[in-house]
Formats: structure tokens, C-alpha cells, sequence
């Protein structure tokens, strides 16, 4: 298509067009060399010229052996031809090359899964050799300080600085490992969930206690000798109404100096006295022997949004709680036991 004058977005006299003019042009001349190109490709050079005129996609001699050049595919943009040149030969090679190594691999080492396991390999190895074998000399090296942290007692630990080091680091990597899922990082914990960096302990916050806890766990279905202590589901089991539930929960409220009804919670402090005192006590401040927590201060395990709150008071009484600690005593070494008891005792909270 031509340039109109007349029109102000394509006339020449318009300083602003003039370089989109200057690029039609030059357009223009690259589509004309392309057609010339072309027709002398098909008709071939013209007598008299030695070949001179001869386009792309002929032959022509250079030095001693005959060169081939690459025909156009025909696409142009902008000037830029593109011509059908066949892959460099170092560059196939090494193509197929990594296809010969990836098949060698997946015969020589598990690669392909399967439902249930997945192909091995000839040569039979397997990452977890190497592992264990990495564990193994790890363990060697740390073995005289072990044997060290075994035989002392609990409480001299942290008197000892090599084993106090050692405890920190070693008791750390093994709480992230094996604590953080329940208890959080840094042993903040969450509801239902102990935290470990306060001084308000359901078992006993001294290092022999948590070493018993982490021994055989809480409640633990694997040990015998498990920390063990069951809170009766009054309203499941029928044990209270509804109502009576109601006026202990209240109760419980004005013992933690929650927002609570007056009335409700007189009522409620003698169905209290028969009930719960065996395990609370008479004034609601708890029992280590058994697990019991103290209702008179403000931390509460149960709670909703990190506050306590009726409804799930309510919950607790009415179903009663059930909560789990492993016993580690058969996953852990005494060692690694021991390390995460001085590591946990000192977080902040240890008595």
C-alpha cells in the first residue's frame, strides 16, 4: 500500500511519521531482495554470469569441496530470513549420547516407582547404605561424650560445659525433629498442647520429671509404665445433666477468675466438692501426681483463640479430654532422652 498525503498520520511532511516511513521503505527493499533471491532460486543464474547470481539453496565450490547451501523456509519477519540448517554434528551426538546414559541409569539404579516399591537396579544401591553408614560415623564420634551424658546424673548436667553444649545442640535438633509437631518451635505450644517454656507443669517441671515424661510418655499405649490419669466424661456418660454441668462450669470460671455467672457457680461449687476434688483438689489448684491442672491461675491447655472460653470448658467437662504423649523410651536412645530432657528443662520453665 502507498503513503496518502493528504492523510496527517502517513504524510511525510509530519515530522512524527517520518521514521515509519523510513521503515515501510526499508520494508519495502528487504521484500524486494527476497522475491529477487527467490526467483533466482528456481530459474537458476542467468548465462554469461559463472554463477555469480546463483540464491540460496544451490551449490557453489569452495576451495577443493563442493559446499551445500541451506534453502529458506520461506518465514521472514522484519527482514530476518529463517533457513532450514541441519543440526551441528557434536550437537546430535551428545543428544544421543544422554540417551544412552539415561537409559544405563534406570537400569543400573532405582529410578521407575511402582505401586508398592520401585525398580532397584543392577547394581543394587540404595541412599539409606549411605545414610546409615553417615550415622554410624557420627555416632562413633560422639560416642565417649554419650557415654558420658549415660552415666552422670540428671541434675549435673548442666554443670558440666561439654555436656551442657552438647545437650543444647543435640537436644534441639532432636525436639525439631521429633517434638515441634505438637508442642511448636521453640516449645510454645497450642491448644491441647502443652507449652514448655512457662513454669505451670502438669507432671512435674524438674529435669528428673520431664525425663520420666519422655521416657514413658503420657497415657502412652506402648509403656506399661505410662504417666496415667483419666478425666471422667461427665455429660457422655451421663454422670451430670445438663444443668449441673452448666453451674460446674461456672464454677470452674470463678476459680480462674473468668466472667461467670454468681448464681450458677454457687450451685455449681457443691456438685465441685463431690466430683472433682479427688483430682483438683478442694480449691481447684491441681495435682502432679496425677496430671491434674491447677483451674486457679491463668493457663489453660484447652482453649479457643488462645483464650479460655465457656464453650469449650463446657466441651471438656461434658466429653473429657484424652491427650497422648509417645513414650520415646523405645524410638530414642537414653542419650538422645537425656538431651532433649536438658534442652526442654532449659527453655525457661524448668524447675
Amino acid at each position: 500500500m502507498g503513503v496518502d498525503p493528504d492523510d496527517p498520520h502517513e504524510s511525510p511532511a509530519n515530522p512524527e511519521n517520518r521514521v515509519e516511513v523510513g521503515r515501510r521503505a526499508a520494508d519495502a527493499e528487504n521484500a524486494e531482495q527476497i522475491l529477487r533471491n527467490a526467483s533466482d532460486e528456481i530459474t537458476g543464474p542467468k548465462r554469461g554470469t559463472g554463477g555469480a547470481g546463483r540464491g540460496r539453496g544451490g551449490q557453489r565450490r569452495g576451495g577443493s569441496r563442493m559446499v551445500t547451501e541451506a534453502r529458506s523456509t520461506g518465514h521472514n519477519w522484519d527482514g530476518i530470513e529463517e533457513y532450514d540448517n541441519p543440526l551441528p554434528r557434536w550437537w546430535l551426538w551428545t543428544f544421543y549420547a544422554t540417551i544412552v546414559w539415561a537409559l544405563g541409569y534406570v537400569l543400573a539404579y532405582p529410578a521407575i516407582p511402582l505401586i508398592r516399591d520401585s525398580t532397584q537396579g543392577f547394581l543394587g544401591w540404595t541412599p539409606r547404605d549411605q545414610v546409615a553408614a553417615d550415622i554410624r560415623r557420627f555416632d562413633e564420634a560422639n560416642g565417649p561424650i554419650r557415654e558420658k551424658l549415660v552415666s552422670v546424673g540428671l541434675d549435673s548436667i548442666k554443670d558440666d560445659p561439654q555436656l551442657a553444649s552438647y545437650t543444647e545442640n543435640a537436644g534441639r535438633a532432636i525436639f525439631n525433629t521429633w517434638c515441634v509437631q505438637c508442642h511448636q518451635a521453640g516449645g510454645a505450644g497450642a491448644s491441647g498442647y502443652p507449652t514448655l517454656v512457662d513454669d505451670d507443669w502438669l507432671w512435674g517441671g524438674t529435669i528428673e520429671d520431664i525425663h520420666t515424661t519422655l521416657l514413658h510418655g503420657i497415657r502412652s499405649p506402648d509403656d506399661p509404665e505410662t504417666r496415667f490419669s483419666e478425666m471422667p466424661k461427665f455429660g457422655a456418660d451421663g454422670l451430670l445433666d445438663e444443668g449441673q454441668i452448666d453451674q460446674v462450669v461456672n464454677y470452674v470460671m470463678l476459680l480462674g477468675k473468668l466472667p461467670h455467672d454468681a448464681a450458677k457457680a454457687q450451685a455449681g461449687q457443691a456438685i465441685f466438692a463431690e466430683n472433682c476434688t479427688a483430682c483438683h483438689g478442694e480449691n481447684g489448684t491441681g495435682d502432679r501426681a496425677q496430671g491434674a491442672p491447677n483451674l486457679t491461675d491463668a493457663v489453660w491447655l484447652y482453649t479457643r483463640d488462645g483464650a479460655p472460653d465457656p464453650a469449650t470448658i463446657r466441651r471438656i467437662v461434658h466429653d473429657g479430654p484424652y491427650g497422648v504423649m509417645p513414650a520415646w523410651s523405645g524410638r530414642l536412645s537414653e542419650a538422645d532422652i537425656r538431651s532433649v530432657a536438658a534442652y526442654v528443662h532449659g527453655l525457661g520453665g524448668g524447675e
